[in-house]
């Protein structure tokens, strides 16, 4: 199988050319061919170790220039597309929406409209072989009720932040795409993920170096919004079964068994650093937690019901959610200097050629 990821230097699609390459799916044969724009959530450091592998190509670029894309279809002989390209974060999806639209919507149907034309090029076999996995969010589906039923792949459609509109408007496309030109499309929606390798505007890694910092730990109205959270590990492995087994045209649900109060975690962090790298004067960092105004049409609640793909593909969840966050903060003590490169922007400098002068 050849493969070209998009995004695969950011926070999932770097776990994700990790497991590929180094990981339980490793293959000699294989060839991942990683398409980023590098903005300020890609970070090419984070594979590294790859950069003389003979299975392994980044090329800079961007899912919109549809010359680029076609290049590398061809040039690679690719025969699935995973698409991690996109723009993720709602806060700044509220400040700013035109960016997400531009990526998550138009870049979308741009990558779509030359990966239709490289499958429809291809023979017979190859063709009935070929997979788009679009990675999409649980977000699309809007928001639940405390009582509610988790989401299924049923549930009516109904974003509610700029970036989940934007996400929703991409699977559309697709899905339109599927249903009128035959493109074999897949789709995966998941909850919140965490692991290695996050940049720390997300809560998890934000908290963890906040803490260590000793700077406030700043929690959205009074932190009772709920998440369903997945270990990104496990996510990987749910995206490598959709890739190989799910059926083109099908959306499945992916999540962690794992609802938690954003106080819950945030407390969680604290507890584990605590134990783990304990302050000096024994102070209990539960005490940095900052109540700040709630963030606008902050959904409450997100859980994902993923009967679908445990009965089809035999995915299941094999993290729990108090060791793979144990391992989570751990893996941030242990990679402070990546740490320190994010947060100062050295990472980013470097990359353009600027000096720290």
């Amino acid at each position: 199988m050849k493969l070209l990821v998009t995004g695969g230097c950011g926070f999932i699609g770097t776990n994700f050319v990790h497991k590929i390459l180094a990981g339980s799916h490793c293959d000699g044969e294989r060839i991942l061919v990683n398409l980023d724009k590098l903005t300020y959530a890609g970070n090419p450091e984070n594979l590294k170790v790859f950069e003389n592998d003979p299975r392994y190509c980044f090329v800079q670029g961007d899912v919109g220039d549809s010359g680029l894309v076609k290049s590398l279809l061809e040039e690679h002989a690719i025969d699935a597309v995973v698409n991690f390209a996109a723009e993720s974060h709602v806060d700044r999806s509220i400040d700013s929406p035109e960016p997400f639209f531009e990526t998550n919507v138009i870049g979308t149907l741009r990558l779509a409209e030359v990966v239709r034309n490289h499958w429809k090029s291809l023979p017979q076999t190859r063709a009935d072989r070929f997979r788009f996995l679009h990675i999409s969010t649980d977000e699309v589906y809007g928001s639940l009720g405390p009582e509610e039923p988790p989401f299924t792949e049923q549930t009516p459609i109904a974003p509610n932040s700029p970036y989940a509109a934007s996400k929703a408007a991409g699977d559309l496309l697709l899905r339109a795409a599927h249903h009128t030109y035959g493109l074999p499309v897949v789709f995966t929606r998941c909850s919140n993920n965490y692991g290695p390798w996050q940049f720390p505007e997300k809560l998890i890694p934000l908290m963890v170096l906040n803490a260590l910092d000793g700077k406030p730990l700043p929690v959205y109205g009074d932190g009772q919004n709920i998440r369903d959270w997945i270990h990104v590990e496990d996510h990987c492995e749910a995206i490598w079964q959709v890739l190989k087994n799910g059926r083109a045209g099908e959306a499945y649900n992916i999540g962690g068994d794992a609802e938690q109060t954003n106080l819950q975690v945030v407390e969680a962090i604290c507890d584990i650093l605590d134990q783990l790298k304990p302050e000096p004067d024994g102070a209990c960092r539960r005490s940095l937690v900052n109540f700040v105004r709630d963030r606008p049409g902050h959904d409450w609640r997100y859980a994902m019901n993923y009967h679908k793909i445990t009965n089809e593909l035999g995915w299941a969840p094999k993290y729990d959610f108090a060791s793979g966050l144990k391992a989570t903060v751990q893996w941030y003590l242990d990679n402070t200097e990546w740490c320190d490169r994010i947060n100062s922007g050295k990472y980013q400098r470097e990359r353009l050629g600027l000096s720290d002068a």
